[in-house]
């Protein structure tokens, strides 16, 4: 069974107390690693590794030597790249294609757009007139910000992680990483890389544990965090965000999401069934940015409905590395429990089962892992929980509309703002609708498809900032204005 360490000051390290807990494998449930409980001693000598990085040779590097190293990061998770992709696989349990073609490629990638955008980003100046008709200058500098605190989930764990560990150290902070308890694989890898391309210690900290009373309370609350990035439940946001509130720590949250798909009359209707198949059951469902509200104009709500049932009853569910699977478990038995108590719940809530609604019948040891079937539903009103709450899991309701100001009064009844996707292929609609759905990121005639410089992030309960190419400079580092007179 592999034993996985705190990495700390760049060194494996078991925790100071010697607590462990155990990794199971989300398609059996299987014990597949035994993983280091970093303590409150643990965390400190972690944050002391990164602010001692600060002042030594990290602190020194010019931004051409940091670029260097960032590109030697994603180089070297490329070399490996077999190995990221098994250790995301067994954290997830999710097919090899996903790793293979998204996730894994997504974190390399992180360390290289970022350290392009340090690389070219250019600094604000200004020129003043003076009483004296001497004149003046005004010119920024952006330097790091210190510590960062990295809170990341376990849904795309790898390419979430890199996600916020790529800009800050691009930008020249150090991090303590505290990955999910459910998945704590591929961060523990990426300390080998760092090792490997010559990363100085201290700068990439990996603490392992849960949430409360443990790892993640312990680097939220510690003062010499100087600030904190986040991506998970809404929940868990706000108790991080109080934590951060001592010392007046600045944070970056991407949090939960209930979000929708509009479809129109008008729309290209095979893709549109193929996107919405994705953006509702990619990931089994476990997408932030996913759609568990769909709106579908009357003329195809039939048609629509049935489309996307054929596709959600031809899963192939499987182990990762099965041939032709396609579908994978959910994370943990506990997270099967709740999606299942909402299947449950959707039908107490009056919902017609469309598909799906349990568990598939899986065979042998796989039996034991945490499978659900894709479901769909139709028929609740607009006010049940399971049209208002976030599931997390591949599920979906499905709802007629007929006017474009009712559907953006739908889409837009939610205390979350993450994301929506809308299908149409009239241009002035689409533009009406993205200025209208309040969200942070709107897709049009597709779903997923990110530009890294892009600006990422939610509104309302769905998050705090924006990140994604200079958009994260704005968090990572700290501005501050020399003035020269001249």
């Amino acid at each position: 069974m592999r034993q996985v360490n705190n990495f700390i000051n760049g060194e494996f390290q078991p925790a100071d107390s010697a607590q462990r807990f155990e990794k199971r494998s989300p398609v059996n449930n299987q014990v597949i690693a035994s993983i280091a409980e970093a303590s409150k001693a643990d965390v400190n000598r972690a944050v002391q590794a990164a602010q001692q990085a600060l002042k030594g040779p990290w602190g020194q590097f010019t931004t051409e030597q940091r670029v260097a190293m960032l590109y030697e990061v994603a180089e070297e998770i490329t070399r490996r790249f077999d190995d990221f992709v098994a250790a995301e696989m067994a954290d997830t349990g999710q097919p090899s294609h996903v790793m293979k073609q998204v996730f894994i490629p997504r974190g390399a990638a992180n360390f290289k757009i970022f350290a392009d955008v340090i690389k070219n980003v250019a600094a604000e100046s200004f020129q003043m007139a003076t009483p004296d008709g001497r004149g003046a200058l005004n010119y920024a500098l952006r330097v790091p910000k210190g510590v960062i605190g990295v809170i990341s989930p376990w849904n795309a764990p790898f390419m979430l992680m890199t996600w916020k560990v790529g800009p800050a150290l691009a930008c020249g902070n150090t991090v303590v990483v505290k990955p999910s308890e459910e998945t704590p694989l591929t961060a523990t890898l990426l300390g080998e890389v760092m090792n490997k391309v010559g990363v100085p210690q201290g700068v990439y900290n990996v603490v392992n544990g849960f949430g409360p009373d443990s790892a993640g309370a312990f680097v939220t609350e510690h003062p010499g965090v100087d600030a904190i990035t986040f991506t998970g439940e809404t929940k868990t946001g706000t108790a991080i965000m109080k934590a951060a509130a001592e010392g007046a720590r600045d944070v970056s949250f991407e949090m939960g999401g209930k979000n929708a798909g509009i479809i129109f009359a008008d729309c290209d209707f095979d893709a549109a069934v193929d996107g919405i198949f994705r953006s509702a059951f990619l990931n089994t469902g476990q997408v932030c940015l996913g759609t568990e509200r769909l709106y579908v104009e009357r003329p195809i709500f039939d048609k629509f409905v049935q489309a996307l049932k054929t596709k959600a009853e031809a899963v192939n569910y499987g182990a990762p590395t099965e041939h032709g699977s396609n579908f994978g478990p959910l994370i943990s038995k506990e997270h099967q429990q709740k999606v299942l108590s909402y299947y449950k719940l959707a039908v107490e809530e009056g919902a017609t089962v469309v598909t799906g609604g349990g568990v598939p019948d899986m065979q042998g040891e796989l039996a034991e892992g945490n499978w659900v079937q894709p479901t769909i539903w139709t028929g609740l009103n607009d006010n049940a929980r399971v049209v208002q709450e976030e599931i997390f899991g591949p599920c979906c309701h499905i709802r007629p509309f007929d006017l474009e100001d009712e559907v953006i009064a739908l889409a837009n009844d939610t205390e979350y703002g993450l994301s929506t996707t809308i299908w149409t292929t009239n241009l002035s609609r689409a533009h009406r609708m993205a200025e209208a759905v309040d969200v942070g990121i709107t897709w049009i005639n597709s779903w997923f498809l990110r530009d890294l410089r892009t600006p990422f992030g939610g509104s309302k309960q769905s998050g705090i900032g924006r990140e994604g190419g200079v958009h994260s400079l704005e968090f990572y580092t700290e501005m501050r204005n020399v003035c020269i007179k001249l």
